[in-house]
């Protein structure tokens, strides 16, 4: 398996989709590209229509948006296991990652992922209430699954909001004790700890998501 990531200090998407092959010890070839340059677009014009990242090529089969990776990643190499195993979880699970999926819009907007930044914005009452939510989530998944992850084992659901982790973090948003207890326990994964070893070593700036003012 071929994996195309972006910049690991900003590519949140990118992050999502590498997850699975770290928390599984999965075999994938990485090739990283330098987002919104030449070879960027060259490289990715003849493997993927939307010339974007991540994108999984595998005997032929190429898969591009990183629910689509998860999914088959999960499909084909792990029987399934990266949902909960009962039927009513597993919906809920499901339900949660296609939340953060296509919504959330104000917190992406607001809050790029920027993982060596500590910034402080000037939040809009969308992006206050997307945080709400996740807060909600995180929370009740915790109450739930003390000091577990958002299912107790973790899932899909957990490679999904993890970037939110790191949002969170750069930008100093406060969070209730419960959700507090959950970013605390996917910042502190050696899945997490070993990506942001390797964003470390990212020296290019990406202008549009150098928000903020620096703390």
């Amino acid at each position: 398996m071929q994996l195309f990531i972006g910049n690991q200090n900003y590519s949140s998407w990118s992050l999502r989709a590498w997850l699975i092959f770290s928390q599984y010890n999965l075999d994938v070839e990485v090739t990283k590209l330098k987002l919104f340059t030449e070879d960027f677009y060259k490289t990715l014009k003849s493997i993927t229509p939307t010339a974007k990242v991540p994108t999984l090529v595998h005997h032929g089969i190429t898969v591009w948006d990183s629910l689509a990776i998860l999914e088959y990643v999960n499909e084909q190499h792990l029987q399934g296991k990266a949902w909960p195993s009962d039927a009513a979880e597993r919906a809920k699970a499901r339900a949660i990652s296609a939340e953060m999926h296509s919504g959330f819009f104000d917190l992406r907007n607001e809050l790029p992922m920027n993982i060596r930044a500590r910034r402080k914005v000037d939040l809009s009452d969308g992006a206050l209430k997307d945080i709400a939510r996740i807060d909600a989530i995180w929370s009740e998944q915790e109450e739930q699954y003390p000091d577990g992850w958002l299912f107790g084992e973790w899932s899909i659901a957990d490679a999904m909001y993890a970037p939110v982790a790191l949002r969170f973090l750069t930008y100093g948003i406060e969070l209730s004790e419960g959700a507090t207890a959950y970013q605390q326990k996917v910042l502190a994964s050696a899945s997490l700890q070993q990506w942001l070893e390797e964003a470390s070593l990212d020296k290019d700036i990406v202008e549009e998501d150098e928000a903020g003012e620096v703390v």
